[in-house]
């Protein structure tokens, strides 16, 4: 019987973590927008706004919008993450509303990745 690594161990955790997260609080979808000084500097308040004001439109019950810090790369300014139930989370990059809205149409509401703005699929500690 093969042993299971720490990255293995790592693995399952972030994927069980985002599924349990998300189906727990019946949420297709969480979007994160990173809002560290340098992020607002780029223009991360207005992809919030953005995000904000369409979930609201739409009036969808199933999208957690939040944000946070500085995620470390403040050259490629304005960024969000996005995770949805059983996949990977999305980082994306160099984002301004139009983007934002082509995202969340792309890949909240139709479950694909927008390939042209993501910088990494997976979390800071496990990559897929």
């Amino acid at each position: 019987m093969a042993k299971i690594s720490i990255q293995d161990l790592k693995k399952i955790k972030e994927k069980e973590k985002t599924r349990m997260f998300l189906r727990e609080g019946s949420f297709r979808a969480k979007i994160t927008v990173h809002m560290g000084t340098c992020g607002i500097a780029a223009g991360a308040r207005e992809v919030m706004t953005t995000l904000r004001d369409v979930i609201a439109e739409r009036e969808l019950t199933d999208v957690i919008l939040t944000n946070s810090g500085c995620a470390g790369l403040c050259a490629k300014e304005p960024m969000m993450t996005v995770e949805l139930a059983d996949q990977p989370p999305v980082k994306y990059v160099s984002l301004d509303k139009n983007k934002a809205l082509r995202i969340f149409n792309e890949h909240v509401l139709e479950g694909r990745a927008v390939e042209d703005y993501a910088l990494a699929r997976g979390s800071e500690t496990v990559a897929t």
